[in-house]
């Protein structure tokens, strides 16, 4: 299925930034924003959360914490998933084994949230079937 969508790289490197993006974004039709999983991204997801919805800008987020603080869809890593996983790692170099030799693990459990509150403040139909596929709904 082919969509004709045009992608625009939208930077911020400060926080002054921020809000410039969103309001260049809520200007484009049918516009919305993909958010890149990096720590700049999470420490100021309360301020990228509040200008999405001032600007009405439908937004994708990196991880579950966005959804859950008010964001309108989270795809990501399941973080806690990689937590636990990487406790055997801990294990086994405490039991002695090269850390050098420990093989690299890929993630392997993704998350998909989708918090229909917003969703609904923003004027958007959540279609069922992705409900369905959703690890959490946010109501």
């Amino acid at each position: 299925m082919a969509v004709n969508v045009e992608p625009i790289e939208a930077l911020a490197h400060n926080v002054n930034e921020i809000e410039g993006v969103f309001a260049a974004l809520a200007r484009e039709p049918a516009g919305g924003v993909i958010l890149m999983p990096d720590t700049f991204n999470f420490q100021h997801r309360e301020l990228i959360i509040a200008l999405a919805a001032r600007y009405r800008v439908p937004a994708v987020y990196p991880n579950r914490q966005f959804a859950t603080a008010g964001g309108l869809i989270s795809y990501g890593l399941d973080i806690a998933d990689i937590f636990r996983r990487g406790a055997s790692y801990v294990d086994r170099v405490f039991k002695g084994e090269n850390v050098g030799a420990l093989p690299v693990q890929a993630p392997t459990k993704f998350e998909l949230v989708i918090n229909l509150k917003t969703a609904k403040t923003l004027g958007l139909a959540v279609p069922w079937f992705l409900q369905q596929r959703a690890d959490e709904v946010i109501e």
